[in-house]
């Protein structure tokens, strides 16, 4: 089946301007050096499915003329991947099905309490987004594709990349437990974290990253999550034809 991947944002989780910053990547007159918070939106057999909901989701969807939503995977809490949920509040209105989320457990649980008002349902003073919470603890078969968890380490936590199809997305990790690459060959498009040169405790570098590729060696590798130390057009002539900086705005098409 057909799909389409559109790269909501790109960026590391204080967006790129950062804020306060006066370096060359911030001041940069180039497009694909503006990059919001990491997501990504899926269009296949006529659905949507977002991967995270990143606080920039409304710039996000108004970019991209996002009109309808069907489905948004979690990968994890963090702020800058979930506190984009009460935009799809216009997206839910107006519905016959309510959007549905999918979340591990513990991060379920998290977003039960967090978004209390949503959840509980009792807020009286405007709009609710019109959605139900899914616990995921495995694969999730949505529309005619099948979504597989892939578990990474993000510093000390496990958390979720996901493969689909030909494609799988692997944002915020600094390292792949063994088992998960087992789940990571034949793709056509794999998406890394890859925050910068330096190392970090939390995330993968472009060098770390430009292994796992040689390592699965997918068709199209794509790197996210980037942060104002890499300015787009000189990384990627430092990179292999095969791997390259992804940006706001890049659109992919593949089988899913």
């Amino acid at each position: 089946m057909k799909a389409r991947l559109t790269v909501l944002g790109s960026g590391t989780s204080m967006g790129v301007p950062t804020i306060g910053c006066d370096c060359e990547v911030c001041h940069s007159s180039d497009p694909k050096d503006r990059r919001t918070r990491p997501s990504i939106m899926l269009e296949y057999n006529g659905k949507v499915v977002l991967i995270d909901t990143t606080p920039d989701f409304r710039e996000q969807a108004i970019r991209e003329q996002i009109k309808a939503l069907d489905a948004v995977l979690y990968t994890h809490t963090h702020a800058d991947h979930i506190l984009g949920i009460d935009d799809l509040r216009p997206l839910s209105f107006h519905r016959e099905q309510r959007i549905q989320l999918y979340a591990r457990p513990e991060a379920a649980q998290f977003l039960r309490n967090m978004f209390k008002y949503i959840f509980d349902a009792d807020y009286k003073y405007g709009g609710l987004a019109q959605v139900d919470l899914n616990e995921i603890d495995g694969p999730v078969e949505l529309y005619g594709a099948r979504f597989d968890p892939v578990k990474v380490m993000h510093g000390d936590a496990e958390i979720l990349g996901f493969r689909f199809g030909s494609a799988a997305y692997l944002t915020d990790f600094s390292d792949i437990p063994e088992q998960s690459f087992q789940q990571l060959g034949g793709l056509d498009i794999l998406f890394l974290d890859a925050l910068r040169h330096r190392p970090h405790p939390t995330h993968s570098t472009i060098e770390n990253s430009l292994r796992i590729v040689d390592r699965l060696k997918p068709k199209r590798a794509f790197f996210t999550h980037i942060c104002h130390d890499l300015p787009h057009e000189a990384t990627n002539a430092t990179l292999p034809a095969n791997a390259k900086l992804s940006y706001d705005g890049l659109k992919l098409d593949f089988e899913i």
